[in-house]
């Protein structure tokens, strides 16, 4: 589904097909005053090509060369900060030895910034000279923790990638007190730093001797939490959320979490986390929480399209933060198959939701719903209403569980007739999720499962559904543009038989996010060539995801399944195989899919092929 968000929030602008959506006013560049158009060139004695092209990208003068600066000022000033970037690529190749000289219409540099006059025709000829000189490898290397991390920390520089011999590159330091600093803060010491580095390049030898100095600090623990920047929201319930643990050794995983679980909430649009002073008295350390509040209301719309099943419409209205302590209330609506049914059986829903999370502890959240809806496939016209109450519990990252009670009211017309349900359940779901990236995934598994005891009231039958549902992802190279994708999906309902059933909570497979190709809800159990679902269901889909260049990728997909009528899937009926292939186009938001299929065992109803247009990928 495409979703459009509408709201008084500010929208961040990002780019579609070359055309540029909630673009503020005001984003395009003012014209630039006194324009000095020039054309540079860089030349080079590397001796390779790799570090020629790093070059170049590094150089301002030669990136923006078709954007003119201000005047022979700017010019200058392009030329010195391309000064700056060319020596620090240099060095981070390991080139300690090399030149860079610059000449604008052959004056150099230096001599032109002492007149700040730049003379001889326009264009300006720039020209860029650059001579690595030798290559320069690690020499004698210390690191010294001045006994501080005394069997805390290693310092082996082999362990810190900094290995006597290889090439010196300056990155390779940086990275390397980068790593120093972070292993002493997880180690309770929030105040760490680098305090010396000396290098000494060799000029004769063409080493590089370096000596790292860290300092630790006090070891710290958590003190007092404060919040700052609230309007509406209670700073005790942003504090309690927090879970910032008082008294333990202070931890940088604690603070990321801390600050996971406050996003989460939906109300803040910034969180930091202020590390205070320690106390020389008892190691503690205050946290400040200092947040930004997202404005209250919002209101949405969004539209999807399937050959197939026609247009989609919704649209919502939420007010955050109802009461001050993260609650939502969300109002919805929806309307299907536009284009593809009459008025009277197009697909209608309607639904009224309301959240609070921080019940029972920081963890559990309690949720309840409202919903009216009319579905309309072609296997069967179905008109419900659904009650449910849930709690969830986060038991960590990764693993959420949920249970509940529901009350399910159904007034449906099939091939079995006519007829009404009325079901008091008590659903139950735990999801495990590992993923990189919800909407576009690359590794990690994503898996749910479901259950739920049930008694129809009406009809004096007792129900017990059961599903599952699994997706993992692997990709093929360290850049991630080969990724292969899959999920299995199965299913039971235990009841007397398939008509005990509602119509809706049957099992039928088929279409988006199901097999792909066929009709919706189009595959399963038929009487009198009618599709009336069965108690049991086997999905099978694969995917080959290509990212062709940054923003379009293609994906080549088989979808297989199929629904039975016992509680078992008997696999008396083989599956139907649906195949095709998709692009995708990256945006900020999510990947923009379309999808054409082809069903390769068309049955009643079904079409020729169909088409999908979503955010998101498949699965």
């Amino acid at each position: 589904m495409v979703v459009l968000p509408v709201s008084a929030e500010r929208a961040e602008a990002f780019e579609l097909f070359g055309m540029t959506f909630f673009e503020p006013d005001g984003a395009q560049s003012d014209p630039v005053p006194d324009p000095l158009a020039y054309e540079a060139t860089l030349s080079s004695i590397t001796g390779s090509g790799e570090l020629e092209d790093e070059l170049r990208s590094s150089s301002v003068l030669i990136s923006k060369e078709d954007q003119s600066p201000s005047g022979q000022a700017g010019l200058i000033s392009r030329g010195l900060t391309d000064l700056d970037r060319l020596v620090a690529r240099l060095y981070a190749n390991g080139y300690y030895g090399g030149t860079v000289s610059i000449s604008l219409n052959g004056r150099d540099l230096q001599s032109t910034l002492e007149t700040g006059v730049i003379p001889g025709p326009r264009p300006v000829q720039v020209a860029i000279a650059v001579t690595p000189g030798p290559l320069f490898t690690f020499g004698e290397v210390d690191i010294d923790f001045g006994g501080q991390a005394e069997n805390l920390m290693s310092d082996d520089p082999d362990f810190w990638g900094l290995i006597s011999g290889e090439t010196a590159g300056s990155g390779k330091i940086l990275d390397a007190e980068g790593r120093i600093v972070r292993f002493m803060r997880a180690r309770g010491y929030p105040k760490a730093e680098i305090a010396q580095r000396d290098i000494i390049a060799d000029h004769a030898t063409k080493r590089l001797d370096v000596r790292i100095v860290a300092q630790t600090g006090s070891q710290a623990r958590f003190g007092g939490v404060g919040v700052s920047g609230t309007e509406v929201t209670d700073p005790d319930f942003v504090s309690r959320q927090a879970m910032i643990p008082t008294g333990d050794i202070y931890s940088p995983e604690e603070l990321e979490e801390a600050r996971k679980r406050l996003n989460d909430l939906g109300i803040f649009s910034s969180v930091r986390l202020i590390e205070g002073e320690i106390s020389p008295v008892d190691g503690q350390m205050p946290i400040t929480i200092e947040v930004t509040e997202r404005k209250r209301h919002v209101i949405g719309a969004g539209a999807s399209w399937s050959s197939t099943e026609g247009f989609g419409l919704e649209a919502y209205w939420r007010r955050r933060n109802l009461f001050g302590r993260g609650e939502l209330l969300s109002v919805e609506g929806s309307v299907g198959r536009l284009g593809n049914a009459e008025l009277k059986d197009m697909e209608y829903s309607t639904r009224i939701a309301f959240e609070k999370p921080g019940v029972f502890g920081p963890l559990t959240k309690f949720t309840t719903s409202l919903a009216a809806k009319q579905e309309v496939p072609d296997a069967y016209k179905s008109r419900t209403l659904t009650l449910d109450a849930f709690l969830s519990h986060e038991y960590s990252d990764q693993i959420t569980a949920r249970a509940g009670a529901e009350v399910f009211y159904a007034n449906e017309e099939d091939a079995f007739g006519s007829g009404d349900y009325l079901l008091v359940g008590l659903p139950a779901d735990l999801t495990y999720d590992s993923r990189d990236d919800s909407l576009n995934p690359s590794k990690g598994i994503h898996a749910s499962a479901m259950i739920e005891p049930a008694y129809d009231t009406i009809n004096s039958t007792g129900l017990f559904f059961m599903k599952g549902t699994a997706s993992t992802y692997l990709a093929l190279d360290d850049a991630k543009r080969f990724i292969l994708a899959g999920k299995v999906t199965a299913g039971s309902i235990i009841a007397p038989s398939v008509d005990d059933v509602p119509a809706s909570r049957r099992f039928i497979a088929g279409g988006g996010g199901s097999i792909r190709g066929y009709a919706y809800r189009n595959v399963g159990p038929r009487k009198n060539g009618e599709i009336v679902g069965g108690r049991s269901l086997v999905e099978l889909s694969g995917e080959v995801r290509v990212k062709a260049t940054d923003t379009v990728g293609f994906v080549g997909f088989v979808d297989a399944g199929n629904a039975y009528d016992g509680s078992v899937p008997d696999f008396s009926d083989p599956f139907k195989i649906g195949v095709g292939a998709g692009v995708r186009y990256f945006t900020p938001i999510g990947p923009l899919r379309v999808d054409a299929a082809i069903p390769l065992d068309a049955g009643k109803d079904d079409p020729d092929f169909a088409l999908y247009v979503g955010l998101s990928q498949a699965f």
